[in-house]
């Protein structure tokens, strides 16, 4: 070993040991003949001591010193002087005089400053193409490694109760998992293509089938899909587990302590919105789609979502009773405090909606209460474009049907029921951001459950496609394939949900044949393309499968919202930027003539 000790571990009990560290220099500073180095390791800092009268050589070879060399010195542990320990550093009451000193490597001035303070002065392309430099933050240092002991809780925690870690394919077949597949050219197969797998779904279903009963992994997934500050482009990892002869509630009992024992360990959190039980709250996702707007709510404040529908169906305001008569729902926000809006941050809030297909927001602050002579008291003045057209005892029955007070704000939204639910939900979350209410030192999860098998296309207008993931067991099962409307039968699907983030999606999985066959058959697949899409599973499901379920949370994502990191790209050693490109590798980057002609490719040219 070049070191006998790291730099965060000395303390006044080693007071004249000789030791040997190694590590980076960290700062230098020149005292006239003596001289001070911080010596950095990821352990932590150790100030060394150069003297003349320790030794002429090691302090004349300290003097060449810069940043970022990197160093091996031996010398002797003394304590610092009473007015000179720093009580920031665990080391920080301890020096040591160095008698002999090696330079192991030297630096490049480095392209930024390394210390905490600067590190938001650093723009964020300059420190992914210098990654390898970055990474020497302490910040950083410690992300890795909660992330290493975040994965071995995990894995320690399903060994402990019987599954079995197995590692599933990376070379695998294209598969309708809702995002684009990175495909892989075959060179044994001109023609053929191999696909990255998004999910290991097929196959852990397949482990299920052989008989495997408890299977988990800490699974690396690819999608070619646009990166977000909650998805990293191109790669990311998902705890995968399945189980045989199970129903939704073993599942749930499995994970629901894992979260919870995760929750304490790796963050000062306080878990909130629990059930009476102390479980996680299970919301239909049909109620959480009426009442929040999204499939993925933050439990952490109230600000529910109401149906004002059938009050203002003839009201005077014609984009409220227009809206009615084309199909559509009038559903109305009250956010508790947003009266203080600005006529600007309203402005925004409304953008916000619009960007989720509203037309507009419409919106009524209401202000303390008048008692105008005609009404005998208990009414409110309010501020509003649209009251004059609602008239004012309609207005006032709003406010009292929303509950709302002097000092907060209701927004409504106006038209197809999807649009609404999603205009009113980004405008629920963004209101909360500027009133304070996401509390960091809190944790919500819960539990969307009930997912609709099946909604219109996104892609083709009027076609009927999976709303989820397309292996779950519609409830009813076949019955209900073959009698429902299919925009009217559940799944046994789930999805977990911590402070506004889905985390996890999982279900049942549909393990009979003549299930899967109907089920694709109703969104558009036939019999030969299911066969040929899908031919392991239904020929493995032809020799007795056992009920089976799981869910795939992703651990990046459970991590980030944990330790409140602006970005899911502050997880990983070595991130993507937010265009998809590796900086520090230069990738994607083109490969020769050659390369391309042994995998029978050909790139067009414009």
């Amino acid at each position: 070993m070049l070191r006998t000790h790291t730099c965060g571990e000395l303390t006044k009990k080693d007071q004249d040991k000789t030791v040997e560290l190694a590590g980076w220099v960290q700062s230098r500073r020149d005292h006239g003949g003596l001289i001070f180095i911080d010596l950095r390791d990821r352990y932590g800092l150790t100030q060394l001591t150069f003297a003349p009268e320790i030794n002429q050589q090691a302090l004349a070879e300290a003097d060449k010193l810069r940043h970022e060399w990197v160093i091996k010195i031996t010398g002797k542990v003394a304590l610092r002087p009473e007015d000179m320990i720093n009580k920031k550093l665990a080391t920080g009451e301890v020096e040591v005089e160095c008698s002999a000193i090696e330079i192991l490597s030297k630096s490049k001035t480095p392209p930024f400053e390394l210390s905490e303070e600067k590190e938001t002065d650093t723009n964020e392309a300059l420190r992914l193409k210098y990654r390898f430099v970055d990474l020497r933050r302490p910040k950083l240092q410690a992300m890795l490694k909660t992330k290493d002991e975040f994965f071995q809780f995990i894995r320690k925690y399903f060994q402990e109760r019987g599954f079995t870690e197995v590692q599933t394919p990376v070379l695998a077949n294209s598969s309708p998992e809702g995002a684009r597949d990175f495909l892989v050219p075959s060179r044994m197969y001109p023609g053929k293509f191999y696909a990255l797998p998004q999910a290991p779904q097929q196959f852990k279903q397949l482990l299920m089938v052989g008989g495997l009963d408890r299977y988990f992994q800490i699974a690396p997934c690819f999608r070619d899909e646009d990166p977000r500050m909650d998805r990293h482009y191109g790669e990311f990892y998902q705890l995968d587990m399945e189980m045989s002869f199970v129903e939704q509630a073993d599942i749930w009992n499995i994970m629901e302590p894992l979260w919870q024992e995760v929750t304490k360990k790796f963050s000062s959190k306080k878990l909130v919105a629990l059930a009476d039980d102390g479980s996680f709250k299970k919301i239909p996702w049909l109620e959480a789609m009426n009442k929040y707007g999204t499939d993925k709510p933050d439990l952490r404040f109230e600000m529910e979502i109401i149906s004002i529908t059938q009050m203002v169906k003839d009201c005077g305001l014609a984009v409220f009773s227009q809206a009615i008569k084309d199909g559509g729902v009038v559903r109305a926000l009250k956010v508790k405090g947003g009266g203080k809006f600005s006529r600007k941050e309203i402005d925004e809030i409304t953008e916000i909606a619009k960007a989720k297909g509203a037309k507009g927001l419409a919106y009524i602050a209401v202000k303390p209460p008048l008692a105008p002579p005609s009404k005998g008291g208990g009414y409110f003045e309010l501020q509003s474009p649209i009251v004059k057209f609602l008239g004012d005892e309609l207005a006032q029955a709003i406010v009292k049907e929303t509950k709302a007070e002097p000092g907060d704000i209701i927004f409504f939204g106006a038209d197809k029921w999807r649009t609404v639910c999603n205009a009113l939900g980004a405008a629920r979350s963004d209101s909360a951001a500027r009133l304070g209410l996401k509390d960091k030192n809190q944790a919500a999860w819960c539990w969307v459950i009930d997912f609709p098998m099946y909604d219109y296309s996104e892609i083709e207008a009027g076609r009927i496609d999976f709303s989820h993931n397309p292996f779950s067991m519609p409830q009813g099962g076949l019955a209900a394939l073959k009698t429902k409307n299919p925009l009217d039968i559940l799944a046994y699907q789930y999805d977990t949900i911590l402070n506004g983030f889905e985390v996890s999606s999982g279900a049942i999985r549909n393990h009979e044949p003549e299930i899967m066959y109907e089920a694709f058959r109703i969104a558009g697949y036939s019999r030969v393309e299911v066969d040929h899409k899908f031919g392991g599973m239904i020929r493995a499901f032809e020799y007795g499968a056992p009920p089976h379920g799981g869910n795939a949370p992703g651990v990046d994502r459970i991590l980030m919202a944990l330790l409140d990191l602006d970005s899911i790209r502050d997880i990983y050693a070595f991130p993507k930027d937010g265009q998809g490109k590796d900086l520090m590798m230069d990738s994607p980057s083109q490969v020769d003539d050659r390369q391309l002609r042994e995998l029978s490719i050909r790139v067009k040219k414009d």
